[in-house]
């Protein structure tokens, strides 16, 4: 079986790659071909040939923002959440072993998109905003930057602050950057279009979007900004579509898309706008404006909480980017006071994970502490996504820690009157000349930064005395770290002296962890090696409750030390379609191994067995084998080989 699969968040920086690389992590762990397309910031990567798709068997798309289907038409396709690509890539892949992937037909709409709508976390209208986001923020980017680099190298310092000089080459970059800033709101009014209607709603959408920019054209001395830019941007959308609909002479129907369409949904949108939405639209934001500008002592320190903690909360998501599409609209009224702290809040989480990593190794498995320098890089350069891969993996820790930090220094830069002038984050805007008060700028990151290192590294449990495995991911061990070096027990020089054939199963039939757990408990008792299965039920669940023996990589460890337990023993079973185990990961368990040591002897055996996995575990080959062995006596024999 051939899959392929298309990949694509909003913004294309965290989201887009980690769910490509855990589908070709499932694809390998099932032997199944499969290649991924990545619709990144950088563009298309890896991109699937006419060739790929003529062989293929199916194709995923997991995506939040409009991937076209058309070159898939007579495949099978499934289209889902980039998120579903992160935390469930095997589910995926199965899905095309049964009947339940429709074949997707052109200019039609497919039920896995229908199914998609359906779900609440795959909203529709999040996905069609987010699709705008998306195109947006290089506008944002090179036009913040290109006035930052001008002020700094432009600008003079005057009694009204930084001034470049008119005859100044400054000047013209200053300039460009503008131009490149004034496209925000009728670019993501254009794409959010084209996310519902596709290309006819493009030029209505734009159009919609400039007039919502332009007070002008409904007599207002300021537009209706962001919040008028998404509403035309979802109003021409759904008129493009509207019309679409209206069935025409066949005559007429290859001028719909180019001519009809465009004109009267421009007509329609340009008239509802400037007649009926666009005044009163400007009124609320030209009264929030003057409310934001009057904001003294409590009432600016509640909104710089508010701004923090969604910057911080969902890291490049839809709070994220209301909260920075809100600063960002703040700057074009002459508002910098607003998108300061959030250009501190936005660098914290992945600079304070980062710096987590740094004080506290014991904290983070090693792949966790290489991913701590690319996460401080990447907020640098204010990408809060780079905090992303901790927060997935550890969010009821991660996530409180970040949004802490993020509002201390969002409320340390409000009070320190910390101003930005350009539409981003980090201190590389700082040193590009766009902050007011770098000082607080940077006294406010710090802060931040430290206290989410501090809070998170507080939270999180030791995984130093653990055996790291491949994936990053590591083998729970609840025994000191002293009693690792003095234990041999020379005694037991493979797994095999302790486990048989009658300790294998590889057919499991439980379908839950707590089900698979009882069948393996039952193997050890039949085996004599339990003196009361309830005391070790017991410690087993007890160790479960302190936090999930499912360590990723689809494979689970439930381990337990009793006095129950007369002597060492594994248990090795397979489950080939997979268990929830609440893994680190979110792959469900299909190699599960069951420790049973004496309570006694639980520092020397425990540790001996978890290291003669660790070596074994590390290799995907040898995973790949087990998972495929056909009889009890060829686990047996690939088990024979661990010591």
């Amino acid at each position: 079986m051939k899959i392929l699969a298309v990949t694509a968040c909003p913004v294309g920086i965290a989201h887009t790659y980690m769910a490509a690389e855990n589908l070709q992590k499932a694809g390998k762990a099932l032997g199944i071909d499969i290649k991924v397309e990545t619709q990144g910031s950088t563009g298309v990567e890896n991109a699937l040939t006419d060739r790929d798709i003529e062989e293929a068997d199916g194709i995923i798309i997991a995506a939040d923002k409009t991937v076209d289907k058309e070159r898939f038409a007579g495949k099978r396709v499934f289209v889902t959440g980039v998120q579903d690509g992160i935390r469930r890539p095997e589910e995926l892949i199965n899905l095309f072993k049964t009947d339940e992937v429709p074949v997707y037909k052109s200019g039609q709409r497919s039920p896995a998109d229908s199914k998609k709508s359906s779900a609440s976390k795959q909203n529709p209208i999040y996905r069609h905003l987010m699709n705008g986001v998306s195109y947006m923020i290089p506008f944002i980017v090179v036009g913040g930057l290109l006035i930052a680099l001008a002020l700094t190298l432009g600008g003079e310092q005057t009694a009204a602050g930084i001034v470049i000089p008119e005859d100044s080459i400054w000047k013209t970059v200053e300039g460009l950057g503008g131009a490149a800033f004034t496209f925000m709101i009728p670019i993501l009014a254009g794409f959010i279009a084209v996310s519902i209607a596709d290309r006819p709603g493009l030029a209505p959408g734009i159009i919609g979007g400039f007039i919502a920019a332009n007070g002008s054209f409904y007599g207002s001395e300021a537009g209706a900004g962001f919040i008028g830019g998404i509403i035309a941007g979802f109003l021409a959308g759904y008129v493009a579509l509207a019309i679409k609909k209206i069935k025409v002479p066949k005559a007429l129907q290859p001028i719909m898309p180019i001519i009809i369409i465009p004109i009267f949904s421009t007509l329609i949108v340009g008239l509802i706008f400037i007649y009926i939405i666009g005044a009163p639209v400007a009124g609320v934001f030209e009264a929030l404006t003057v409310w934001l500008a009057g904001m003294q002592g409590t009432s600016s320190i509640l909104l710089a909480v508010i701004l923090g903690a969604m910057i911080s909360f969902d890291m490049g998501g839809p709070f994220n980017k209301v909260a920075f599409l809100f600063g960002a609209a703040m700057i074009v009224e002459g508002n910098y006071g607003i998108m300061g702290p959030i250009a501190v809040a936005i660098c914290i989480p992945p600079i304070g994970m980062g710096v987590a990593t740094f004080l506290n190794k014991r904290k983070y498995a090693k792949e966790e502490r290489e991913t701590g320098k690319a996460s401080f890089t990447m907020g640098l350069f204010g990408i809060t996504e780079g905090a992303i891969p901790f927060a997935a993996q550890d969010p009821l820790r991660v996530i409180p820690s970040i949004m802490v930090g993020s509002i201390v220094g969002s409320v340390i830069a409000m009070i320190g009157h910390v101003g930005n002038k350009v539409a981003h984050g980090g201190p590389i805007v700082a040193v590009l000349g766009a902050v007011d008060n770098v000082v607080i700028f940077f006294v406010a990151v710090i802060v931040g930064v430290f206290v989410t290192a501090f809070m998170v590294n507080f939270l999180k449990k030791d995984v130093e005395p653990a055996l790291a495995i491949a994936g990053g991911a590591a083998i729970p061990d609840d025994s000191p770290v002293e009693s690792k070096a003095a234990s041999t027990n020379e005694g037991m020089l493979k797994l095999t002296d302790i486990t048989n054939e009658d300790l294998i199963d590889i057919h499991l039939q439980g379908t839950s962890r707590d089900a698979i757990i009882e069948e393996m408990i039952q193997k050890l008792d039949d085996n004599g090696v339990l003196s009361s299965k309830v005391d070790f039920k017991e410690a087993i669940f007890a160790r479960e409750a302190l936090s999930s023996t499912g360590i990723g990589e689809t494979i689970a460890i439930p381990h337990g030390k009793s006095n129950a337990v007369k002597r060492p023993a594994v248990v090795f079973g397979l489950k080939q379609a997979g268990v929830d185990w609440n893994s680190i990961d979110g792959t469900d368990a299909k190699i599960i191994f069951m420790i049973a040591v004496p309570e006694e002897s639980a520092g020397d055996a425990h540790l001996k067995i978890l290291q003669m996995l660790s070596r074994k575990l590390m290799d995907d080959t040898f995973r790949n084998k087990l998972l495929a062995v056909q009889t009890t006596e060829e686990a047996y024999q690939l088990l024979d080989t661990i010591q």
